[in-house]
């Protein structure tokens, strides 16, 4: 079938898939942002919807103090006897947990706290209806910190989280560096054990084996791995982490991460890991996976809301924090309360949501009576703002704890006022300017006229730089006094 790349744009890491009847969901990683773990629904693998989150308290994760690209990696979203289940680790937190749902919009459960000693986990359900918990054996603390143990299973019990065996050993792929997210499927008389190995960077790529039993032995299969996008020119590059689904019609198709590179050598990936998609067809019982390119059959996103319903929209997103710890829906718009902290903070008084087109201009009107403005967020050593104080704007930029600041000359505002962020393109040819992902144009709108007051580099906001497994999330915060954000639109420049 025809599939849109990226199937879901913007930070969308680690996706996982389960067909349910006519219908799709879809779930993928969210590291320290809340509410965690967002779920997708589709009924064509075409036109996608956010539904629901699995982590919509701050007690499901222990996420108030993770460390930066610790908390929800990689979950695993099935469907057994009636319920979904959600297998996902809290790195650097809690550990791995499993939820679990009747409905995938939710409630989901508070989580059970598991033994499995490692990340990625998997969960499928033998013939006998036993459940086996398959990961990848990282260590996450202790002496051995950082010790890879490869790809290991165990029969669980879901109710308790303990494992019933001690964890074996598997497959672990064809020698290529950090074998991890493995995922089994029954099809037919055999078990397929999925991984991705080569790491998460350029060289990912994703690897299967074979066997009668669910616990192995695996025999490898003859041409692994048998997707990568490594060493090749496509502009969809880190193809890996895949989930595979067969769909209502007997084709099949596998969900999975990449990134859209840019810059002339291809270089810098502004918006991280998203979720994209392949058409698998099976040849002499194994896989083989067409080569992930860009499609927009679903088109570009544009996105605007006026903050006129009655509860705010599922896509906002916070910092370690829900949204409603640091803003109220009301009627003139959402209130930003400062909290005394920057953007530079673990924990800024910040509400966004990701960044899902690669070229265009993020608008937001705004109330401002104290500190605060629009900021395009990586990390919290990697962001630009555009910022109101005491009728000062200010354009700043902070890349690897380094700040520089741009203040309007000439201009003193308070209260009513728009910012804008224009995320322009790169050059082209061999010049200095071409070897950038985009340029991020930062100002303010006054009498139907853009202002702009600085100009930063976007390549220092890209997973590349910033070595974070998120990606941009654009929104506003207040440092200090309230900030109310009456609109906000991502759209194409006109």
């Amino acid at each position: 079938m025809k599939l849109p790349n990226p199937l879901i744009p913007g930070f969308n890491p680690d996706p996982s898939i389960v067909r349910v009847g006519n219908d799709y969901y879809l779930a993928t990683s969210t590291f320290e942002y809340l509410p965690g773990i967002p779920v997708y629904h589709s009924t064509d693998l075409v036109h996608w919807n956010l539904i629901g989150h699995v982590v919509t308290t701050e007690e499901q994760l222990a996420s108030a103090d993770v460390k930066t690209n610790g908390g929800a990696w990689a979950p695993t979203l099935r469907f057994h006897d009636g319920l979904f289940y959600v297998a996902v680790t809290d790195a650097m937190g809690k550990g791995t947990l499993i939820f679990t749902a009747e409905n995938p919009a939710g409630p989901w459960s508070g989580g059970v706290l598991t033994d499995i000693g490692g990340i990625d986990p998997d969960l499928a359900w033998d013939d006998n209806g036993d459940c086996y918990a398959t990961f990848s054996g990282l260590i996450l603390q202790g002496e051995e910190l950082g010790k890879h143990l490869g790809i290991q299973q165990a029969k669980i019990d879901l109710k308790t989280g303990k494992l019933l065996e001690p964890a074996r050993d598997l497959w672990s792929g064809t020698g290529l560096m950090f074998p991890e997210a493995p995922h089994i499927y029954k099809i037919g008389d055999w078990w397929y054990l999925l991984i991705a190995e080569g790491g998460t960077e350029r060289g990912h790529s994703v690897s299967i084996a074979r066997s009668k039993s669910i616990a192995g032995p695996f025999e490898s299969g003859p041409n692994n791995p048998f997707l990568s996008a490594r060493s090749t020119s496509r502009p969809i590059q880190n193809t890996g982490h895949g989930d595979l689904v067969e769909l209502t019609n007997g084709e099949w198709v596998m969900v999975l991460l990449g990134m859209r590179t840019r810059g002339m050598t291809r270089g810098f990936s502004s918006l991280g890991r998203e979720t994209f998609a392949t058409n698998v067809t099976w040849v002499d019982g194994w896989p083989v996976a067409e080569p992930v390119h860009p499609s927009d059959i679903a088109g570009v996103p544009e996105f605007t809301d006026n903050f006129s319903a009655p509860q705010l929209g599922l896509e906002w997103i916070s910092v370690r924090q829900l949204p409603s710890s640091v803003s109220e829906l009301k009627n003139d718009g959402l209130h930003i309360s400062g909290n005394g902290n920057t953007m530079s903070h673990i924990r800024p008084a910040f509400v966004g949501r990701r960044q899902r087109r690669l070229e265009g201009i993020v608008r937001a009107s705004l109330d401002i009576s104290g500190t605060g403005g629009l900021s395009m967020r990586y990390d919290e050593n990697a962001h630009y703002d555009i910022e109101v104080s005491n009728g000062k704007v200010i354009a700043r930029s902070v890349v690897s704890r380094i700040t520089h600041e741009v203040v309007a000359e000439g201009t003193s505002l308070s209260g009513a006022i728009e910012l804008y962020f224009e995320l322009a393109p790169g050059g082209t040819g061999f010049d200095l300017e071409a070897q950038t992902s985009d340029f991020i144009r930062l100002g303010y709108i006054e009498g139907g006229k853009k202002r702009q007051v600085a100009e930063f580099d976007g390549r220092y906001l890209s997973a590349e730089v910033t070595c974070s497994f998120t990606g941009r999330v654009i929104g506003v915060y207040a440092v200090d006094g309230e900030v109310v954000l009456r609109s906000y639109s991502e759209t194409a420049i006109n």
